[in-house]
């Protein structure tokens, strides 16, 4: 487990949700070498867990609390980060708890500019429920260019994204959220010839997206060392048993990548 306690007091934090993705098409992408940036991150892979919810709403209240996806073996697993309550038994010296009721609150109260760089409908601010998520930051960002219906969203959330951290105060520590759009239904236009959303869309689709990561990252670390954290929310069926779509309790829904690492600032 990395040290959230030390590195947050020098480190910038990057938190990614691809959303939607499942955890096989994530793994299945590595192994055939289509997604080579995050293989630069991911040396090892995918690590293969749990997540806390079945759709983006309830898993990223459950990530905003410090609930991240939890590591599929039995086991009681520390965790990154903490909101302080009475009787957690997954906190360690290494954990860095907060004591605000989410991560943004707890990174805000420590300093930290905090950045959200919105992706699908829970995150749109055109209505009460689309702001509770993006409200819990300082910043945050939505357009129908960065959401599930624009073949090119990821691109228009890395240039805004970047457009952002470059006008964070020097200096200050900086947490930047970003939702990925793209993995979501409907994902079949980043496949040739595709009418219907499938596996292979959705793998397609983490490709595109793998192609404009690198930019994001390098914007990143001109600025600090980063912690960066890369997971899904949640997977989604389809067809597997009959079932499609989520917001349901089947295995492929449950089952997210997940994956972290630690860069030294980029030399100037």
């Amino acid at each position: 487990m990395l040290d959230a306690q030390s590195l947050l007091a020098t480190h910038d934090l990057l938190l990614v949700t691809l959303d939607t993705l499942r955890w096989d098409v994530a793994e299945e992408a590595w192994r055939r070498g289509e997604t080579p940036v995050l293989a630069q991150y991911l040396p090892q892979g995918w690590e293969r867990r749990h997540s806390p919810g079945s759709f983006t709403y309830a898993a990223h209240h459950a990530i905003f609390a410090g609930f991240l996806p939890t590591p599929a073996s039995p086991g009681k697993h520390p965790r990154l980060f903490a909101c302080r309550f009475p009787g957690s038994e997954t906190s360690t010296a290494q954990t860095c708890v907060f004591e605000a009721p989410d991560l943004p609150s707890g990174l805000r109260e420590r300093g930290f500019h905090t950045i959200c760089i919105g992706g699908v409908g829970f995150f749109n601010k055109l209505g009460p429920l689309g702001s509770v998520l993006p409200g819990l930051f300082e910043e945050s960002h939505w357009s129908p260019a960065l959401g599930v219906t624009d073949p090119e969203s990821t691109r228009y959330q890395v240039d805004l994204a970047i457009e952002r951290i470059e006008a964070c105060e020097p200096g200050r520590r900086l947490f930047l959220f970003l939702n990925v759009s793209a993995l979501h239904q409907p994902n079949c236009h980043y496949l040739p010839g595709a009418t219907v959303d499938t596996r292979d869309s959705q793998r397609a689709a983490l490709a595109y997206v793998d192609q404009h990561l690198p930019r994001l990252i390098e914007a990143m670390r001109r600025r600090a060392p980063l912690l960066g954290l890369l997971m899904s929310d949640h997977g989604v069926a389809y067809g597997e048993d009959g079932y499609h779509g989520h917001r349901l309790a089947h295995q492929v829904v449950w089952d997210v990548p997940y994956g972290e690492f630690v860069l030294p600032a980029a030399s100037c």
